[in-house]
């Protein structure tokens, strides 16, 4: 039976044609309707039922949840009792959850492709197919590349994940022979954890004292709508409001910008200039907090605008090169020359350095991607965060904080190594198809050339068939040919893949270009996993944990799918993988081998997480008692973080302090360099950015680089995240439309474009037109929203709608796959943050023209 595109989101017999309760379920099958009772002549909530444990990851804020069943459905979400990270409460991501557990378009069973053609909107004609099926034909694919000796040509592409990711992800590849496991890590933030490891030396987002901060500087976030620690931010920013300053640096009027006693509409790309504008009030001033930073020996202040300074006069105490950053990149900016420069006035410069000043060091510089995920945001990510340095908030009371330890075990690389055989140690070793670690792709993350990852890049990779072809691709909760700027160069290189594999929960676009499909659990409510998380100083370990049984017969896509695929290896004579697996995941209490794959999945959780519950050791956190008390719970606290933990030489930088001056940045740009027989110099106009000399070892501003001329696209293109965005996996759930209107300036029902009213007066649009919304990219159709909170000059849109695929609620038709509403990705150009390896999405490199229809 071949089911072509239009009849796909039809398979579903349960789920039937009506749809109900907003498209959750059809009320003709009871066990489809997550609010239906079984019992007859009650109502919804009168009767029993349990609060399970598990964990919300809607965002990354990764909350510990409890989740209400009753009559073996969910029904309800709120924060898990135990958490110190959200105390008892999620955000509205939460709640929505439910209607992706409940969505009648769901992936059913395996499904393979019979077109051979591939490309947007054209026809998969899937066929349904039985799970022996479908891991043979995927087990016969890869026996091939092996037995062709280029195991490399298999690639594991990761989205979302837990941290049972190792599974699927390094013991999966690696015993097969492939380098190629690339994660979806720079599409969120490397370039905003670039900032801090050159500074401060931390590749990590930051956890931010808000309980005893007396000056919040949010930059290029919102963190009561997204940003990692969404719920304790939600319940703290009164309270900090009564007591501190807020002030948010943002060219929209941010959820937390209307909130805050000063907005500072930037001009997209400055975030450099105007972080240096404070900085240099800071210093000119005399202002910075002594006790981090240190003095003049004299206790005079030499730090006068344009004037050098000799370094012997100052002594600094925790941090390094703060003369030589002066000196080299901020004496000459000015609060003018930032002011015209950043578009923000002079005086509220000036107003917001002297009153972080002021409230020194308890002061929280919250830096977000808005500040770093440009084509040149590296360096303003640096600049942002040595604001932090300056007042002494860095690792301090009141500041952006480390994070305790969580005591969990790692992967064993021992048998890992000894299940590899010669053809995987070698070819492991060979470039990978993101291309990280080139003369124009530095990705120095870490302080190593080829550190980390450039996801957006393995596009290019694939497309040019450079360093090789990949032959068998293998995704999982990922669609990065939505997610990811530059969609079309996306869809090219998936069209040109011979063979892929896409594990997921709804028929998104990268299924459309698969060869198999497989149907997967819904994290939330369906399956064991555990992520670490943080907020309000205490790191949090969490289950996720089936709270129901599955709706659908699908498998959890990290621990599942790798072991069912190595028993078909075992059988087809490559048993490494197998070996591998069950010898590194037996059960830590009773010793015994898993025998399936869902006892696999169990064994794996308890491997990792056994320190925080079997009592050998202390877990410097909560006291558990053994495995059944840690499913109950569903999660473990630390002891909270302390203060200064890193003060006294403890930074983790070349030199052992804060760094204004980064050595730490100096060495791995030269490293890199002499690795492709170059000067630091080339590195960096290769990899799109003008700073020459010493001005590449500090903090500073980058002119903003830009696609489109100003004549023919004179609006500068803003993309942030909806509270409602499940990190793109709610575009299918009728209540993200219908509360839209929970984003400041957003309007329920409608993918809308909010525009200044002075720029909509230039072009003749009112409020409500539709309008066309193009790039030297794409183009495409939207609602314009006159709205004074977008500053003159830009315009912005919420990322999520413009899906062609994914199901009936998120297209306007998925047969023809006519989108409802247009991807901001498809609107930004493909661009990246080379030194990180980062996706371009902020920084002012997208500009657009709007036009009324």
């Amino acid at each position: 039976m071949k089911i072509k595109r239009r009849e796909f989101l039809k398979l579903s017999a349960v789920a039937g044609a009506s749809v109900a309760l907003n498209g959750c379920a059809s009320t003709k099958d009871p066990s489809m309707n997550g609010l239906a009772s079984k019992a007859t002549g009650t109502k919804i909530g009168e009767h029993a039922g349990e609060w399970k444990p598990s964990t919300c990851q809607g965002c990354t804020t990764w909350c510990p949840v409890e989740i209400f069943v009753q009559d073996g459905r969910a029904v309800k979400v709120r924060g898990n009792r135990y958490s110190k990270q959200n105390e008892g409460s999620v955000c509205p991501r939460g709640h929505l959850s439910l209607q992706q557990l409940y969505d009648p378009d769901r992936i059913k069973v395996p499904m393979k492709r019979t077109n051979p053609q591939k490309g947007r909107g054209v026809d998969p004609k899937f066929v349904p197919i039985s799970w022996d099926e479908a891991l043979n034909t995927i087990a016969d694919k890869m026996m091939e590349i092996r037995e062709a000796g280029e195991p490399e040509k298999y690639c594991l592409m990761r989205g979302r994940y837990t941290y049972l990711r190792d599974v699927i992800y390094d013991v999966m590849p690696k015993v097969f022979g492939s380098p190629n496991n690339i994660s979806h890590s720079s599409t969120c933030a490397e370039a905003e954890k670039f900032g801090a490891y050159y500074t401060e030396g931390y590749w990590d987002y930051r956890d931010y004292d808000l309980d005893k901060a007396r000056y919040i500087l949010i930059w290029g976030c919102d963190p009561v709508a997204s940003n990692r620690m969404v719920p304790a931010a939600i319940q703290r920013l009164g309270d900090a409001l009564d007591r501190a300053t807020v002030a948010a640096v943002d060219p929209r009027l941010t959820t937390s910008a209307a909130k805050a006693n000063e907005w500072l509409p930037l001009q997209p790309g400055s975030d450099g200039a105007l972080a240096l504008g404070i900085a240099h009030v800071i210093l000119s001033e005399g202002l910075w907090y002594k006790d981090f930073v240190g003095d003049f020996k004299d206790g005079v202040n030499r730090f006068k605008p344009g004037r050098k300074v000799s370094e012997a006069e100052f002594m600094e105490k925790e941090t390094h090169g703060v003369v030589k950053w002066w000196n080299v990149a901020v004496k000459d900016m000015t609060p003018a020359q930032a002011a015209k420069l950043s578009g923000v006035d002079q005086e509220q410069i000036v107003r917001v350095a002297r009153g972080m000043a002021k409230a020194a060091p308890n002061v929280c510089v919250w830096m977000g991607p808005g500040a770093a995920m440009h084509v040149r945001g590296g360096y303003s990510a640096m600049a942002v965060h040595a604001l932090g340095g300056l007042v002494g908030g860095i690792d301090n009371e009141g500041g952006s904080l480390q994070t305790a330890k969580i005591p969990v075990n790692k992967l064993n690389k021992d048998i890992l190594k000894k299940h590899q055989d010669d053809l995987a140690k070698k070819h492991t070793k060979l470039e990978k198809i993101d291309q990280r670690g080139r003369l124009e792709l530095p990705v120095i993350a870490k302080g190593k050339s080829g550190g980390g990852v450039s996801t957006n890049n393995a596009a290019t990779g694939i497309l040019n068939k450079d360093p090789y072809d990949i032959k068998v691709l293998v995704g999982y909760m990922n669609n990065f040919v939505f997610s990811c700027n530059g969609t079309d160069r996306w869809e090219k290189a998936l069209a040109s893949v011979p063979f892929t594999v896409h594990l997921s929960t709804n028929a998104s676009e990268f299924s459309m270009f698969a060869d198999i499909v497989l149907p997967c659990t819904v994290n939330k409510y369906e399956r064991y996993g555990f992520v670490k998380t943080k907020a309000n100083r205490y790191a949090t370990c969490t289950l996720l944990q089936p709270v129901v049984d599955p709706v659908w017969d699908v498998i959890v896509d990290e621990t599942e799918f790798p072991f069912l695929i190595a028993e078909k290896l075992k059988d087809r004579g490559f048993s490494n993988l197998y070996d591998c697996l069950v010898e590194m995941y037996s059960d830590p209490e009773t010793g015994k081998k898993p025998a399936d794959s869902k006892e696999f999945t169990l064994f794996a959780l308890k491997y990792y997480t056994s320190p925080l519950w079997d009592g050998k050791k202390d877990s410097h956190g909560d006291k558990i008692n053994g495995w059944d008390e840690m499913l109950k719970r569903g999660m473990w606290n630390s002891e909270a973080y302390k203060y200064k933990s890193h003060w006294g030489g403890k930074f983790k930088t070349a030199s052992k302090k804060f760094e204004f001056y980064s050595e730490t940045l100096k060495k791995a740009l030269k490293s890199h360099a002499k690795k492709h027989n170059v000067d630091v110099n080339t590195v960096l106009e290769k990899a799109n950015y003008t700073a020459k000399g010493e001005l590449a070892f500090v903090p500073h501003y980058e002119p903003p680089l830009r696609h489109g001329s100003v004549k023919e696209y004179p609006l500068v293109f803003i993309d942030y995240k909806s509270r409602l965005n499940r990190e793109g996996r709610s575009a299918n759930c009728p209540w993200y439309y219908e509360f839209k209107h929970v984003d400041p300036g957003d309007v329920g029902g409608q993918d809308t474009l909010r525009i200044n009213p002075l720029d909509a007066a230039k072009y003749g649009i009112k409020d409500g037109d539709r309008v066309r919304l193009s790039s030297v990219a794409a183009s495409g159709e939207c609602v314009a929203r006159l709205w004074e909170g977008v500053r003159p000059g830009t315009v912005s849109k919420s990322y999520g709608q413009g899906h062609w695929a994914y199901g009936r609620t998120a297209t306007v038709d998925f047969a023809k796959a006519e989108p409802r509403g247009v991807n901001n990705n498809s609107i930004i150009p493909w661009e990246l943050e080379r030194l990180s390896g980062s996706n371009a999405r902020n920084g002012g490199h997208a500009a657009v023209r709007v036009e009324k229809i």
